[in-house]
């Protein structure tokens, strides 16, 4: 699917300009542009000071206009020309100020100062304008009028869930926030990643697990989606992926579970070594994202993170930067096919157990050329040596790691050999239609 990076790339077009936050109309139309391409995105509402385990679903914001004019009645700063000018949940404020008190309440970034910073003050009421630093060094002493037209009172946080069932009930679990205002590779590209890949999986005849797609706010929306459904997910969740900051064209990383020991720690970093080679690991002791509460204590979901260019570690981080030139269709491409071998190693990650004694006999099932000559052992020694290593005690990663090659070569090694009867899986965490048949 040579064309996927494209269309992911325009559904993230589609997404930048609308003005986001945790709660409010451009998080329910964010989800219905993704409803767009999945209609079977199911969309919730949970009402303000809900209590969320120790938080409180805050009260909705929205924001239809902001600027700030010189005394000649010029804008000098205008929330429709970029929705970050405008400090999220800003409350709303029409008065006039001397350029001395219009500067308490300017936010720049002084180490980048042509960029527009991306600032926010959720759980205390302000209010705030952002803009570079060089514009604000240029500003005239005068007397500003400053407008902001917002609403911030009891209202709704808006989520969006979508469950694709497969032939089990264990989940494959993905997550992606839809909270921050115009950023294309910290907001657009997970949610633009994540509905093709849901998609791509619902065009697939059969699954062998079920897949959970959650949209939601950051930290909050997790935090109250695990408050309605953490006994399912703990019960049933095997592996799972935070989408965040995929769209660039960078290296790839991984943000580990807590203790980067899980099967999704596992499966990933198979997939990244042998796709791009040389990929970035962090630690969970570098976490920043909601794998902070997929993997809090007393949660313990074994959740990742996967971006590109690391959330926090990339200069155009929560600035004007991270613009639609940022990202690219070729950068998607890449999170989309590494994550799609993730999900085809997932299905087929069994534990196997060769059906017979001693080295079996390629020859005679058509497994091994009918003439022997030099330059042909190499081609079988990758079925070779995944049957010496079946012995019902390695899975299909284990087995990867451990002869050096591609899981997403072994995978079509691993079907002729249970098609041929010489390869059976064992300790199946659910009943499958076919071990040989195709599964994604």
């Amino acid at each position: 699917m040579e064309h996927a990076g494209t269309q992911i790339y325009q559904i993230a077009d589609e997404l930048f300009p609308i003005c986001r936050s945790i709660t409010g109309d451009g998080v329910r139309k964010t989800l219905r542009i993704l409803q767009k391409w999945v209609p079977e995105i199911k969309i919730t509402e949970v009402p303000s000071g809900t209590k969320v385990f120790d938080w409180e679903i805050p009260k909705e914001w929205n924001l239809t206009e902001g600027y700030i004019e010189n005394s000649a009645g010029k804008r000098i700063l205008d929330f429709r020309e970029n929705n970050l000018h405008i400090m999220g949940y800003s409350v709303p404020v029409d008065q006039y100020m001397t350029l001395e008190q219009l500067k308490e309440h300017l936010f720049t970034e002084p180490s980048q100062p042509d960029v527009i910073p991306y600032v926010t003050s959720y759980y205390r009421e302000s209010f705030g304008f952002c803009m570079s630093e060089r514009q604000k060094n240029s500003l005239p002493n005068d007397n500003y009028h400053i407008v902001i037209k917002s609403t911030l009172k009891p209202g709704r946080l808006t989520y969006g869930e979508l469950v694709i069932p497969g032939e089990c009930k264990e989940e494959i679990f993905f997550s992606t926030y839809i909270c921050h205002p115009s950023m294309a590779n910290n907001e657009c590209s997970g949610p633009a990643l994540a509905v093709y890949l849901a998609q791509w999986l619902l065009q697939k005849k059969t699954r062998r697990y079920t897949y959970r797609f959650v949209f939601v706010p950051e930290t909050i929306g997790s935090i109250c989606y695990l408050s309605r459904h953490k006994d399912a997910l703990k019960a049933h969740v095997i592996a799972g992926f935070n989408l965040s900051c995929v769209g660039d064209h960078y290296h790839y990383s991984i943000v580990e579970s807590r203790y980067g020991n899980t099967l999704a720690d596992r499966a990933l970093k198979n997939i990244l070594r042998d796709h791009c080679g040389d990929y970035q690991c962090y630690s969970f002791l570098k976490r920043g994202s909601d794998e902070r509460q997929y993997n809090a204590p007393g949660i313990d979901l074994p959740v990742v993170t996967f971006c590109r260019s690391k959330y926090g570690e990339y200069p155009q981080y929560h600035t004007s930067a991270d613009n639609m030139d940022f990202i690219s269709p070729e950068g998607f491409q890449g999170s989309f096919e590494v994550m799609t071998k993730v999900t085809k190693l997932l299905e087929y990650n069994k534990y196997y157990q060769v059906q017979v004694l001693c080295e079996p006999q390629l020859g005679r099932r058509g497994l091994y050329p009918a003439v022997s000559r030099k330059g042909q052992y190499d081609a079988v020694y990758g079925m070779t040596t995944l049957i010496a290593y079946a012995d019902g005690t390695n899975d299909l990663i284990a087995i990867s790691d451990r002869i050096g090659c591609s899981a997403d070569m072994l995978i079509p090694v691993v079907k002729q050999l249970v098609q041929a009867g010489l390869l059976k899986a064992t300790g199946e965490p659910c009943t499958t239609a076919s071990d040989a048949g195709e599964r994604v």
